[in-house]
């Protein structure tokens, strides 16, 4: 989920996003890195002919320029983080159940002794625990083996 600002976002704090988003954009489209990096020094450039105004309609103006011109050069195909919302790799956590570890053949379970016995420790623990939370439960099982 995107992160929602509660709080509103100061005049700098949406110059730095429209600065780093439009290296991002530099980074699109220029692949070599002494061409990119001589394109972002270009840019850097021409941000910083601009900090030291004072007056906020002015600056505004000259941020609404500069989105408008931010997405007039949007690249048509931006990189994208594999992790990231959009990205290829989103969400693709594996999960293994515990169940699947019952399945494993004895000679795997042998490589972790410790572990397994444990394991089977606490699976008894839970079984315990269960049948003392809800013993009509066991009666009914009780019941259905009796028929």
């Amino acid at each position: 989920m995107a992160h929602i600002p509660s709080e509103l976002v100061s005049h700098s704090r949406k110059v730095c996003s429209l600065y780093k988003r439009s290296l991002r954009c530099l980074a699109d489209w220029y692949h070599q890195p002494h061409s990119y990096r001589f394109q972002a020094v270009l840019m850097r450039e021409r941000f910083d002919k601009n900090k030291d105004i004072k007056d906020m309609r002015h600056a505004n103006h000259l941020l609404i320029e500069g989105e408008k011109e931010l997405f007039s050069k949007m690249h048509y195909q931006p990189i994208k983080f594999a992790n990231s919302i959009t990205g290829i790799a989103y969400n693709r956590k594996g999960y293994a159940p515990d169940w699947l570890l019952d399945y494993w053949h004895p000679l795997e379970k042998a490589m972790y002794p410790k572990y397994f016995a444990r394991r089977e420790e606490m699976k008894d623990e839970y079984i315990k625990w269960y049948n003392t939370q809800y013993p009509e439960v066991e009666e009914k099982l009780e019941e259905g083996k009796k028929h």
